[in-house]
């Protein structure tokens, strides 16, 4: 039963091929698809969360972050949200629910923030291991609390949004594998239940894709 429950996220297991993880590619083909129509409500829409987006990174990054670098936590915004979304469809790949993916966009960029802090800014990074107004007792307690914290903040990152990406597909999952066994009432109940948790689970899209983007600019704004 487990098997049959988490195959749902085994990339071998859908049509068994293995080119199912070009899934997470498809927003290049779709996209930009919305620029060379007509401008319509859903472009003007899309442009205005990407403005809103624009300005707050900008906000979190401070007066040393320049225009251009909120447009990698905007892309980044973009594709997992692109990707969480197609994952609700049927018969297509969930690639955020797999470290693989989540994990190569959280350690790369949590090694360039780090790398950057420590080579051009290393009093403050060294100053950043030890808060303001720390007795002198507990700062040997406080560095190693905080460097614990700076190292386990990709792998939190990856475990965060593929955790929140399992939890939903397995309860969608368990729901729709009940549904035969069950009376024409019960059924209609279940219904009720999965379009209501499908809802749900469209919101928790959304949300994740904001985190991650929000914690990596504010990952971002405290090496500078």
């Amino acid at each position: 039963m487990m098997t049959n429950l988490f195959s749902v996220f085994d990339p071998s297991a859908i049509f068994n091929f293995s080119l199912n993880w070009l899934s997470t590619f498809l927003g290049l083909l779709m996209i930009p698809s919305i620029y060379w129509l007509m401008p319509s409500r859903y472009n003007i829409m899309w442009n205005s969360i990407l403005l809103t987006l624009h300005k707050e990174f900008k906000t979190l990054l401070g007066p040393s972050g320049h225009n251009g670098s909120t447009f990698i936590f905007i892309s980044l915004f973009s594709l997992i949200l692109f990707n969480n979304f197609m994952g609700l469809f049927p018969y297509i790949f969930t690639s955020t629910s797999h470290l693989t993916l989540t994990l190569s966009l959280a350690l790369p960029l949590w090694l360039c923030f780090m790398l950057y802090g420590w080579i051009n800014h290393t009093q403050h990074m060294f100053a950043h291991l030890v808060p303001q107004g720390t007795p002198a007792i507990l700062m040997p307690f406080m560095v190693c609390i905080e460097t614990i914290s700076n190292i386990i903040r990709p792998g939190t990152l990856a475990v965060r949004l593929t955790a929140n990406m399992i939890a939903g597909h397995l309860l969608l999952t368990l729901l729709g594998n009940t549904g035969s066994s069950m009376s024409y009432m019960l059924v209609t109940f279940l219904l009720m239940a999965q379009i209501a948790l499908l809802v749900l689970e469209s919101a928790v899209t959304m949300i994740q894709s904001y985190v991650f983007a929000v914690l990596s600019t504010l990952y971002s704004s405290e090496v500078n």
